[in-house]
């Protein structure tokens, strides 16, 4: 196992004094890869942490553990499965590349049959799912539909009815596709919202509902058998799980939307940051520095939240999709091997869209107790056509907070003074593209996994949601032994 003993006991500098004594501290500390700069001299790393962080890393086989994840190795072992939703992207196994650039050609294929209007004249685009088959193709469209879209979209998760009925209420059933993502084609939320959608349909006299289903799954025998046409059925590998599969026809909504053009900036921005962390040496590799970061701080400083505040309105669902990439990922009590974990885990990531947190939370961040570190996402490039005065505020105020957080202000009230050196790092994106959005969210994958091997956890099971769901299902058949409280909340709700 690694010794952490070392990064442990490393003498703690407040950042203000950090930057005083070393001329050179912003070059060391920032990157910039694949039209992202990357900044964290505003955390408290050093060159003499970093250091220890990979000797750290090569006790924890980090590279190996890499090189297994893009060669198509079993990677996820609880689950006995290889993880390739880089080869998605055109980096991994050969064979497994082959494959998806097969799967990638048919959802071209089935796009431009309905931009033909193979199934009628269509102008709204009905995507259901839950988790990742939902988060991923909502932050696309939201990010990168600002300047319009070629189709409506709207993607219900909720098992509540009034999200679906919402999205109805929206659409015409006459001129809608349904697409029904679901890995296994069995989750209870996604079909139920799925057999809803098609009474919508029928209910409306549309003359074959089924007909305009379209299936993204890993199981395409279950939808066959709940009745879609095999034409209509889209699939990808099991060995993309559903936090890790926007980049497969999971993303068809975002391609029908934004143009199969835009989807394939995508993946090639996703493969540009790929091969930056496949092959870029540790010190310099920005997925593993910012790993590295937030180790330093769940682990050395046990700081047990991580925030994310993106200054941009078209990032604000980043953060929702954080929140399942990384607890889904590395929320995890035991290590691959089934050990249990005897350090802390995933910190709790939450966050929220600038400049309006700033009149929420930020009183907690300055002021509170908690230290949280914060992660800052600005773009350079106004994504509005307003006076450039909106934009400018925009980011003096995201840089102005990362700089209040690390410097403080004293002052005889004590109610009015700040304790600074409260750490944050800040991504400035050039522009917000396709490409962009990609190596991004490539990005945050990666960061992803080096945090989980350099804990020795396993990223990519998710055993943790199955407990509840199968317990709402047994209660619902009447075969659950139920704790007196939930049964009495059960009668009471439901008779």
């Amino acid at each position: 196992m690694p010794d952490w003993s070392k990064i442990e006991a490393a003498p703690r500098t407040t950042l203000n004094d950090l930057f005083a004594a070393d001329a050179d501290r912003l070059s060391s500390l920032t990157l910039d890869v694949s039209g992202i700069h990357f900044d964290w001299s505003k955390t408290h790393l050093t060159p003499e942490l970093i250091a220890m962080f990979e000797t750290l890393a090569g006790e924890a086989g980090l590279v190996a553990k890499r090189d297994a994840l893009f060669a198509g190795e079993v990677v996820n072992v609880t689950e006995g499965r290889a993880v390739e939703h880089t080869a998605q992207r055109g980096e991994g196994a050969a064979e497994s590349v082959d494959l998806a650039r097969a799967q990638h050609a048919r959802m071209r294929a089935l796009i431009d049959a309905i931009e033909a209007e193979a199934l009628g004249p269509i102008q709204h685009v009905l995507h259901i799912g839950i988790g990742g088959s939902a988060l991923g193709p909502d932050l696309l469209v939201d990010a990168l539909g600002h300047d319009g879209v070629r189709y409506d979209v709207a993607i219900v998760s909720n098992v509540d009815g009034i999200a679906l009925e919402t999205a109805l209420e929206q659409f015409d059933p006459h001129a809608t596709i349904i697409a029904v993502a679901s890995k296994t084609f069995t989750t209870t939320e996604t079909m139920l919202n799925a057999e809803s959608a098609l009474a919508w349909m029928t209910e409306a006299g549309v003359e074959d509902p089924y007909g305009r289903v379209i299936a993204l799954t890993a199981s395409p025998e279950k939808a066959v058998e709940w009745g879609v046409d095999e034409t209509r059925i889209l699939p990808f590998s099991e060995s993309v799980g559903g936090r890790y599969s926007l980049w497969s026809s999971i993303g068809f909504p975002a391609a029908m939307a934004l143009g199969y053009e835009a989807f394939e900036e995508l993946l090639e921005g996703a493969a540009e940051m790929d091969r930056h962390f496949r092959f870029t040496e540790l010190t310099k590799n920005a997925p593993v520095l910012a790993a590295f970061a937030d180790l330093y701080y769940t682990q050395v400083r046990r700081l047990s939240t991580r925030a994310v505040f993106a200054y941009d309105e078209r990032l604000r669902l980043l953060p929702d999709y954080l929140q399942q990439l990384e607890m889904e990922s590395n929320g995890k009590g035991v290590t691959a091997d089934g050990q249990p974990l005897d350090r802390p885990s995933a910190p709790i990531t939450w966050g929220g869209a600038g400049t309006d947190a700033q009149h929420a939370v930020f009183q907690l961040l300055h002021q509170g107790t908690h230290v949280v570190p914060v992660e800052f996402l600005a773009v350079i490039e106004a994504g509005d056509a307003l006076d450039e005065q909106h934009h400018r505020q925009l980011l003096l105020n995201a840089f102005a907070q990362g700089a209040a957080l690390m410097k403080g202000r004293g002052h005889e009230d004590a109610a009015r003074a700040y304790p600074g050196d409260r750490p944050s790092s800040t991504l400035l994106l050039n522009t917000l593209d396709p490409r962009t959005l990609g190596a991004l969210v490539a990005f945050y994958e990666h960061r992803t996994f080096v945090n989980a091997a350099m804990l020795g956890i396993n990223a990519f099971d998710q055993f943790g949601v199955e407990l509840g769901k199968e317990m709402a299902k047994a209660a619902d058949a009447g075969d659950q032994d139920l704790d007196p409280s939930t049964a009495a909340l059960i009668e009471r709700a439901l008779g």
